[in-house]
């Protein structure tokens, strides 16, 4: 086990902790080693930090493209208020597309938790 797979303090120590609760303090009767244990709990901790990073990331592109639709056209590039109408409407539609998929994906991401 390289120094990059080797479970961190958290995944050690609970992997200690299951097998005092199951074999007691002196691990008596234990045939496996906390270490093995601990390396399960630290690909659950990675799996559970990498879903993490994906709800973050997804939520700065949210974030990021409803910032841009909301950011006002420069007043001297739209004169007319057909043109005017035309883009607000654009730009709503285009907000609304966004938080429909954020709504679904992350509507995914609770029935596959669950």
């Amino acid at each position: 086990m390289n120094e990059s797979t080797k479970p961190d303090k958290l995944a050690s120590t609970l992997s200690e902790e299951v097998l005092r609760r199951i074999y007691g303090d002196d691990f008596q009767g234990c045939n496996i080693h906390p270490e093995v244990i601990a390396t399960l709990i630290q690909d659950g901790l990675n799996a559970d930090r990498k879903e993490a990073s994906d709800l973050i990331e997804l939520y700065e592109k949210v974030v990021e493209a409803v910032h841009l639709l909301s950011t006002a056209p420069d007043s001297k590039s739209i004169t007319d208020p057909d043109e005017l109408r035309t883009l607000l409407t654009q730009r709503l539609d285009a907000i609304h597309t966004v938080t429909t998929r954020t709504r679904q994906t992350t509507a995914r991401l609770h029935k596959s938790a669950g």
